[in-house]
């Protein structure tokens, strides 16, 4: 299995669900918090597949 680079729309999604759920740990936001750990791991899961699938 050959892990290639994520296009750039997919990183910047991961990367603004992953900053939002570490946003929503430290600062008390009513949505985000609830779901912070689950939005830190959809935006490690986003980036997971985008190197695992290739042309995503």
């Amino acid at each position: 299995m050959k892990p290639s680079a994520p296009k750039k729309n997919l990183w910047l999604i991961a990367l603004i669900i992953g900053i939002l759920g570490i946003i929503g740990h430290f600062v008390q936001i009513e949505f985000i918090s609830q779901y912070s750990l689950w939005l830190l791991i959809g935006g490690f899961g986003l980036l997971a597949i985008g190197t695992t699938l290739k042309g995503i």
